[in-house]
C-alpha cells in the first residue's frame, strides 16, 4: 500500500473529508486532494503534522510498516 491510500483510508476511516484535512495543513480541499491522487507530493512537514493529528508514526502513514504504531513524539496530540 503506498502512502496516498494510507492517508486516504485512514481519513475515511476517521470521517473527516478533505476540507478538514487540508486546514489541518493550511490548504485548500483542493491542494489535500492533490496529495492524495499524486499530483502533488507529501512534503515532510505536512507529514510531521499528519502523525501528530492522527496519533500514528510516520512508518505506518508512509506504508513502510502495516501494524499501527502511536505517535510518542514529544508534540504528540492526547486525546
Amino acid at each position: 500500500m503506498n502512502y496516498r491510500e494510507r492517508i486516504r483510508g485512514i481519513r475515511e476511516d476517521r470521517d473527516l473529508t478533505q476540507a478538514q484535512l487540508g486546514k489541518i495543513l493550511n490548504k485548500s480541499q483542493q491542494g489535500y486532494s492533490h496529495i492524495e491522487s499524486g499530483r502533488s507530493e507529501l512534503k515532510i512537514d505536512d507529514l510531521i503534522t499528519l502523525c501528530k493529528f492522527y496519533n500514528l508514526s510516520a512508518d505506518y502513514l508512509i506504508g513502510l510498516i502495516d501494524t499501527p504504531v502511536t505517535y510518542k513524539g514529544k508534540n504528540a496530540v492526547k486525546r
